[in-house]
């Protein structure tokens, strides 16, 4: 399958020359934000009370906001890493896609758990009781315990969340770590399944979320044995199909429009089948998690409606910090329910409000310093980490060594034919903040010079390399070419 060249819209909502997706991206901070007020209806105020009365559903049912991000986890991993894994498997590959995905993950959530860790042992060393977190089933301190939550595997042998993760929200973690570390043997055969018609594909997304979505139908809720297998593999795999439809389909005005309309229908049939899915029963309204593959679709095709405000700086950084989010918000939230419940005062009136409302808004603060401070600097960090000690540098300024040492071919490709895919050119690019410069149009061959090369020589008035120095041209191109571009960006 030939993937569609980046392109950006008016709104920024379709992929940049990063390969990101803007309104994707903002899309993350609303499913986080629909997760941290899921639990903070848990919390013992009458003003609580009050606004989940009005809202209802559209609240209480926040816990779909994880099933959001496992479909959207499925499409960007699709979109970044599917055509360079797809076709083999392959060691070096592997190696660098799972450490890239470690890296990514790993650094706040040791800092998160490690710190809430140290709070549950305090509270059971200190405690007056055997509650040490407000979980239905207490959380085990142990060091096999603290080995498993370390790996991020903690879920693996447990049939139920309840208990299995120190910091109660972290079982998705686990449960995506797992996702990824399936995902180079998946790519064989999605990567196979690419040229299938796209009614096929599209229709095939929906139908992974049929599990889920029957037992919202039919019991209100997705908890049963190993269910959060069923909600992690079926969520990430539509995710993945959504995104082989969104890169055959061009990036045509009638496309654009239609996507458009769409992601304004979708969200709008999706607030009214929660409201009105409760008639059925508490929580059927949850079956609204068929749409979610066609939403991300949407939105990663629309160029205006809710796609332009997703797209905007503020909700991008908000998706950006939303990771964090996600994982500081119950430590938050349980200090707050700890305080209540030995402070009278904070259970009620004007001094509980304030004190509820600033520990809910302090939330994103916190986490967009951890973000800032944590979670981008160790990523940073552990990305310059290689298996031979070497940083791997950007895969079009490679040598011919260096490009030889990874397995491809240091000859230059034939005149208006795209260079060959590089394996290591998503790992290159989230190494370089999104940005790797495109390969010459003109490239050299035997018996000619790189057209642009011989211009830029012939301007600076110097004396043209010799051929045997035509990968050392080629890199002085890229460069005045890169910085080219990102001063017209």
């Amino acid at each position: 399958m030939t993937f569609a060249a980046p392109g950006t819209t008016p709104s920024g909502a379709q992929a940049d020359s990063s390969g990101e997706f803007r309104g994707l991206t903002g899309l993350r901070i609303v499913a986080a934000v629909w997760v941290v007020l899921f639990h903070v209806h848990f919390t013992a105020l009458a003003g609580v009370t009050e606004v989940v009365g009005v809202l209802g559903p559209l609240i209480t049912s926040g816990a779909l906001g994880v099933d959001l991000f496992f479909v959207l986890s499925g499409f960007v991993i699709a979109h970044t890493y599917l055509a360079t894994m797809g076709p083999t498997l392959r060691a070096g590959a592997t190696a660098r896609f799972v450490w890239a995905r470690f890296c990514r993950m790993w650094p706040v959530y040791a800092c998160v758990f490690h710190l809430f860790g140290l709070w549950l042992l305090a509270r059971l060393v200190f405690g007056s009781d055997d509650d040490i977190a407000f979980q239905g089933v207490q959380p085990v301190m142990s060091v096999g315990q603290w080995v498993q939550q370390l790996f991020m595997v903690q879920m693996w042998d447990n049939e139920f969340l309840d208990g299995a993760s120190w910091v109660g929200s972290t079982w998705s973690i686990s449960a995506e770590w797992l996702a990824y570390l399936l995902f180079p043997v998946a790519a064989l055969v999605f990567f196979r399944l690419r040229n299938l018609p796209l009614l096929v594909l599209g229709a095939g997304a929906l139908v992974l979320m049929l599990p889920i979505a029957s037992s919202y139908a039919t019991v209100g809720h997705p908890y049963y044995e190993w269910s959060w297998v069923t909600r992690i593999l079926c969520g990430f795999a539509a995710g993945v199909l959504v995104q082989l439809v969104v890169a055959r389909l061009p990036r045509t005005e009638p496309v654009r429009r239609a996507a458009s309309r769409l992601s304004v229908v979708l969200p709008v049939l999706i607030g009214a089948g929660l409201w009105f899915g409760e008639l059925l029963g508490p929580g059927r309204g949850g079956m609204v998690i068929i749409w979610f593959p066609l939403l991300v679709g949407a939105i990663a095709l629309a160029d205006r409606g809710p796609a332009l405000v997703l797209s905007r700086p503020a909700m991008v950084h908000g998706g950006r910090v939303s990771y964090s989010l996600y994982l500081v918000h119950i430590p938050m939230l349980e200090l707050l329910w700890l305080a209540q419940a030995y402070v009278p005062a904070l259970r009620g009136g004007m001094t509980g409000h304030v004190v509820a409302a600033v520990v809910v808004l302090t939330t994103y603060p916190v986490a967009a310093a951890a973000f800032r401070w944590v979670e981008e600097p160790a990523r940073r960090r552990l990305r310059r980490v290689s298996f031979r000690g070497v940083t791997l540098p950007r895969p079009s300024l490679l040598r011919p060594s260096a490009r030889r040492a990874q397995g491809t071919t240091n000859r230059p490709a034939p005149a208006g034919r795209p260079l060959p895919a590089d394996p290591a050119l998503p790992a290159a690019r989230e190494q370089a903040g999104g940005y790797v410069p495109p390969a010459p149009r003109h490239a050299a061959g035997p018996s000619r010079q790189p057209t642009l090369a011989a211009a830029l020589v012939h301007a600076q008035g110097r004396r043209p390399a010799h051929r045997a120095d035509g990968w050392g041209t080629l890199e002085r191109v890229v460069r005045v070419r890169s910085a080219v571009s990102h001063a017209g960006g």
